[in-house]
């Protein structure tokens, strides 16, 4: 089934009106295009849950804190909507920046705390930007449930904060991160790799791996971080945005492995910004 492709909030809500008349439930899968098998796990889970599927596509502006990054971001909706065909989904909403942000925008969505650090440092005004558009992307569909991967962390962190905070009517499910055969996790970003740096990105998750692992035998903290640091610098990483190990519940920082955690990275291969996140397991 090609799924319809709404270009306006009018006709999407009349859309969803229409499916509402006949008693379906509704899931949605925001993303920005670029589709690849970690969105589509997102998109069959959606449809497993509910009666109909809603996949926005939309490369937003907002939360994007370097323009050549905006700039160099991978557009394709031609493929993206071919993906989705056989996927049985219903809607593509796929509206233009001026459809999203009609008469320029004077409001935006600012969640304090989970925001702060990581991505919200390095990023300045990303997690804002995430924040409005997701709020946005809710009231517009008003879905059931919405699924975000947990590749994105810290983003699926701030969107459950503000969903309650604010009382959207809707359930947030995280489903787990999609990997390649040798361990990178899936991304629209991995396409800018080079051919040797894709051979080289799935250091990345290896050394996350193995720190959890030595955090987990009763490694100390900072040092591991450190190791962990020096062996993707000797890999090849051009730099390291952060590389620590936060509070599972609530993203504080931990030094000391005394709760259920998780380590996070970004760094840069290639020129490309690549994130990445596992479980602490404790024993």
């Amino acid at each position: 089934m090609k799924p319809l492709i709404v270009r306006t909030v009018n006709e999407l809500r009349a859309q969803i009106g229409a499916l509402r008349k006949a008693g379906k439930t509704v899931g949605l899968v925001p993303t920005m295009g670029a589709l690849h098998e970690g969105h589509l796990s997102l998109v069959r889970a959606a449809g497993a849950a509910n009666d109909a599927v809603v996949v926005s596509i939309f490369v937003n502006p907002t939360q994007f804190n370097d323009p050549n990054d905006l700039e160099k971001y991978p557009r394709d909706e031609a493929t993206d909507v071919a993906l989705l065909e056989p996927l049985g989904v219903d809607i593509v909403w796929a509206p233009q920046v001026d459809e999203m942000y009609a008469d320029g925008s004077d409001t935006k969505v600012t969640v304090e705390g989970v925001s702060e650090g990581l991505c919200g440092a390095t990023r300045p005004g990303h997690f804002d930007g995430v924040a409005t558009v997701v709020t946005k992307l809710l009231l517009q569909v008003l879905p059931d449930t919405a699924y975000f991967g947990q590749k994105d962390y810290q983003q699926l962190a701030v969107i459950n904060r503000f969903v309650k905070d604010l009382n959207i009517p809707v359930e947030i499910v995280g489903c787990p991160i999609l990997r390649e055969d040798d361990g990178l996790a899936m991304s629209s970003r991995n396409v800018r790799l080079s051919d040797n740096g894709r051979v080289l990105a799935p250091v990345l998750f290896q050394t996350l791996s193995e720190t959890a692992a030595q955090i987990d035998s009763g490694n100390e903290v900072v040092s591991a971080i450190q190791l962990a640091e020096k062996k993707l610098l000797d890999a090849g990483f051009e730099g390291i945005d952060y590389l620590e190990m936060r509070s599972a519940d609530d993203l504080s920082p931990m030094t000391e492995f005394d709760r259920p955690a998780r380590l996070f990275v970004a760094a840069f291969l290639d020129g490309v910004r690549l994130i990445d996140n596992v479980v602490v397991k404790g024993r």
